[in-house]
C-alpha cells in the first residue's frame, strides 16, 4: 500500500473533553497526516511533515477539516428500507414495520444487496465504523460482514436472536440455536480483518430466560467479544418486562441474572434508568449508546447525558437506523445537543464530535484502533467541507473560533459536507 501525506486542518483529541474541556481537542490549522500500510505514521505541522517525506504523495485538502472518521456505535443496518416510516411507539413499531421487514433476510441475495447499499450509505456520511444488529438469519450477519471485507471498514455485528412468542413465529429460533448459530459466526468471523463478532440478543421481551442463558454462557467462554442489546427505552417497554419477568428488581437485572452484564456489554438507550442500574452499569464498567433522533422520533424520552457521564460511564453515539430518521452522525450530533438542551444542559462542540467518534469507539473496546487521529491507528478518517452549503457558508463568514466554524456544520451538515472518507488510508467515498 503507497504511503501518502495528507495536508489540511486536523483535529484529534488527547481526551475526553467531558473531562478536560475544549482544551482536549488538538487543532492545528496547517495540519498533516501522514499514512502508511492502513494506519497512521505520524502526525504534525504541514511544513514539517512535507519536508521529512519529500517523496511522498501527497493529497491535499485545503482548508477542510480532517477529523477522525465517525463511529456509529448502534444501529440495525436490515432497517435500512424503512427508516423515516410514519408513526408508532416501540411495540407496534417493531410489530408493523421492523418484524416484516426483517424476515426478507432470509433471502441471503436480499440482505448481500441491503448490506452493500447500507454501508455506501454509511461512507457517503462519513461514517467508517459501525456497530450493526443483523436478523435472526446467519446469512444477514455473513452479508454484513463480507460487505464490510469489500470495503475494508471495521465492522461489529451479530445475529439477533429471539426466541419468546412475543416476537412472530417467522422470525424466532430457539435457545439452542442461538447459542450454536453465534458460535459459528463468532468462530469464522471474529477477528477475520477488521471483522468483530457482537453476541446481540435483541432484548429482554423477545427472549426467554433459557436463551438469555444460553447467550451467557457463550459470552463466558467469549469474554473478549462485546454482547449488546436494549436497556429502557420507553415506559411501557419497562411494564412488559416487569410482567414478563416477575422475580427481577428491574430491566437490568433480568441481563444481570443471566450473564449478560460485564464491561463489554452494549446497552442502547438506557433513557428510564433505576439508581440501581446506573450503579451497577457503573460498577461492572458497561458501555451505554444514545441515540437521539430514535428517541425523538418514536416519543421515547430524553437521555441524561450530563447525569451520566457525570457518573462515570462510559458513553457513545448512534444512529439507531431505522427507528433512528438519519444516517448521518452530523445530524445525530445535533439531535444529541437538542436533547441535552431540554436537559437544560448545553454540550459543546467538542463534546459533540468526540461522542462521535473517539467516545464511542471507546464505548466499543476499539479506541486503540479506531476513533481518533494518533499514530499507530487505523487510518480511518472524514474530510470535511466547512461551508458546504448556502446557509453554512454564510454563518461561517462570521466565526471567530473553530468551535463557532464548525458548530454550523454539526447541526446543519449532511452528506453535502463529507468532501472524502478514507478507510485504512483508502478513499471509500
Amino acid at each position: 500500500m503507497t504511503d501518502m501525506l495528507h495536508l489540511g486542518q486536523t483535529l484529534s483529541f488527547a481526551g475526553s473533553p467531558f473531562d478536560l474541556g475544549p482544551e482536549a481537542v488538538r487543532h492545528d490549522r496547517h495540519g498533516a497526516l501522514l499514512v502508511s500500510g492502513g494506519r497512521i505514521a505520524a502526525m504534525g505541522a504541514a511544513d514539517t511533515l512535507r519536508a521529512a517525506h519529500p517523496q511522498v504523495p501527497v493529497v491535499d485538502h485545503g482548508t477542510a477539516l480532517i477529523v477522525p472518521g465517525f463511529v456509529d456505535a448502534h444501529t440495525h443496518y436490515p432497517q435500512t428500507g424503512m427508516i423515516a416510516s410514519w408513526g408508532k411507539r416501540l411495540i407496534d413499531w417493531l410489530n408493523d414495520y421492523t418484524f416484516p421487514t426483517e424476515a426478507r433476510f432470509a433471502d441471503p441475495a436480499h440482505a448481500a444487496e441491503v448490506a452493500g447499499r447500507y454501508l455506501d450509505l454509511l461512507l457517503a456520511h462519513g461514517t467508517t465504523s459501525v456497530c450493526s444488529y443483523c436478523t435472526i438469519h446467519p446469512a444477514s450477519v455473513e452479508a454484513l460482514f463480507q460487505a464490510a471485507e469489500a470495503r475494508g471498514m471495521r465492522v461489529f455485528a451479530g445475529k439477533t436472536c429471539m426466541d419468546r412468542d412475543t416476537a412472530p413465529a417467522f422470525l424466532r429460533d430457539s435457545a439452542q440455536s442461538a447459542y450454536d448459530d453465534s458460535a459459528a459466526l463468532l468462530a469464522r468471523w471474529h477477528g477475520k480483518g477488521r471483522a468483530e463478532y457482537v453476541i446481540t440478543p435483541r432484548f429482554s421481551p423477545t427472549s426467554t430466560p433459557a436463551q438469555l442463558e444460553a447467550l451467557g454462557a457463550l459470552w463466558a467462554e467469549h469474554p473478549g467479544c462485546l454482547m449488546q442489546t436494549h436497556l429502557s427505552e420507553q415506559t411501557d417497554e419497562i411494564a412488559w418486562v416487569r410482567g414478563l419477568y416477575p422475580q427481577a428488581r428491574d430491566y437490568l437485572d433480568t441481563y444481570e441474572a443471566h450473564g449478560l452484564l460485564g464491561p463489554r456489554g452494549l446497552y442502547g438507550h438506557a433513557i428510564h434508568l433505576e439508581p440501581r442500574e446506573r450503579d451497577r452499569l457503573r460498577e461492572v464498567g458497561a458501555a451505554l449508546v444514545h441515540c437521539p433522533t430514535s428517541n425523538t422520533f418514536i416519543g421515547s424520552g430524553l437521555f441524561d447525558m450530563d447525569g451520566l457521564t457525570r457518573a462515570g460511564l462510559r458513553v457513545g453515539l448512534a444512529t439507531d437506523t431505522g427507528g433512528g430518521s438519519s444516517f448521518s452522525m452530523l445530524r445525530t450530533m445535533a439531535a444529541a445537543y437538542e436533547v441535552a438542551q431540554l436537559r437544560h444542559r448545553a454540550l459543546h462542540p467538542a463534546e459533540l464530535l468526540w461522542l462521535a467518534t473517539q467516545g464511542s469507539a471507546r464505548a466499543l473496546g476499539a479506541e486503540d484502533r479506531i476513533g481518533n487521529l494518533a499514530p499507530g491507528l487505523e487510518a480511518d478518517f472524514t474530510v470535511l467541507d466547512l461551508a458546504s452549503t448556502p446557509a453554512i457558508a454564510q454563518r461561517v463568514a462570521e466565526a471567530e473560533s473553530l468551535w463557532e466554524v464548525l458548530f454550523p456544520t454539526i447541526m446543519m451538515g449532511d452528506d453535502r459536507a463529507i468532501r472524502s472518507t478514507w478507510v485504512a488510508g483508502r478513499q471509500a467515498r
